[in-house]
């Protein structure tokens, strides 16, 4: 039986985590859920999947213990510029469904992992570096859905005695999945424009730094901190892990070492730039370091160079 169930399994954390679980863990042990079908060539779909709304805690239970689950992987979330266009929405899933999960894991006896974000900070939360443990009041309804999943995390963890753990994800990068509607997705996006297009509009301004991580720090850092010594870990959930921190120039700049002709443009929107500018500078990785190892491998220049031969490959693919 499969004892490894991921939700939100088509996104696009989802997209790299559930062939890097399965990799390790074996295909048949490595059960991929969203609420979604998606494309038969999805790189989720190579194994076990089913459909299931983890607003829906009955199904969640049933499939838990249909299944024999012994670890989730909880991705299933509204990100930030959606969660502001659908905060109905965005609450009813990142929070029902995170207490769906929290509960179920703790009738049948299942380790939890539970991104949090760089989201979960606001405009009074000391930008550089963020420190690990300091005040949070994000002014965005992700983020506060964030900021509530963090202690709801810690609440299992204490009461039940439940092995919930988390990061806090910077804005990731992959060439593997769309962007999924956050406001670090520029990031994404101007790899896709570069190459097919050979030039890209930002909706962020040109200075507004951010910290960046490649996926695949991203899923590195996740199984990690999942077989880590629970010992050791005296936070357990919502580490700060960082790699690097980049402007929409910086990083255009380096594109255009390997793309000299690409061009970028500005264009601002407000609601995410205002977003953008609420949320961390820099990091303070400095408790996942000591606690259980975190290292990052990529940069932005080693990130760059191989984002685009990844992704330059699979246009290609696309195209033959």
């Amino acid at each position: 039986m499969t004892p490894v169930l991921v939700t939100g399994a088509l996104g696009q954390v989802g997209s790299e985590l559930v062939p890097a679980l399965r990799s390790r863990y074996g295909v048949d042990q490595v059960l991929a859920t969203d609420l979604l079908s998606g494309a038969p060539d999805h790189p989720s779909l190579g194994g076990p999947f089913e459909q299931l709304d983890c607003t829906d805690g009955v199904a969640l239970r049933g499939v838990l213990e249909r299944y024999r689950i012994k670890a989730i992987y909880h991705l299933a979330a509204i990100l930030s510029a959606r969660a502001e266009a659908e905060p109905q929405l965005a609450w009813r899933v990142n929070m029902e469904g995170l207490y769906n999960v929290l509960e179920a894991a703790r009738q049948v006896g299942a380790q939890v992992f539970v991104p949090s974000s760089i989201a979960a900070f606001g405009p009074s939360t000391p930008h550089d570096p963020t420190p690990q443990d300091t005040i949070q009041r994000p002014n965005t309804l992700y983020g506060v859905t964030k900021v509530a999943g963090e202690l709801l995390c810690d609440y299992y963890a204490q009461r039940f005695g439940l092995d919930v753990r988390g990061l806090r994800y910077p804005g990731l990068v992959s060439y593997t999945a769309p962007p999924g509607g956050g406001t670090t997705d520029y990031a994404v996006e101007i790899f896709h424009h570069a190459l097919i297009k050979g030039q890209y509009t930002c909706f962020l301004g040109p200075d507004t730094r951010l910290p960046l991580m490649y996926m695949p720090d991203a899923i590195r850092a996740t199984l990690e901190l999942m077989q880590a010594d629970p010992a050791k870990l005296r936070h357990r959930n919502a580490f700060n892990i960082a790699a690097f921190s980049s402007t929409p120039a910086e990083l255009a700049a380096e594109i255009q070492k390997h793309r000299p002709d690409f061009k970028v443009f500005y264009a601002v929107d407000p609601v995410r730039q205002a977003i953008a500018e609420s949320w961390p500078h820099t990091l303070d990785d400095s408790a996942a370091r000591e606690e259980w190892g975190w290292r990052p491998q990529f940069d932005l220049r080693g990130m760059t160079q191989d984002m685009l031969e990844k992704l330059s490959a699979r246009i290609l693919q696309r195209e033959a």
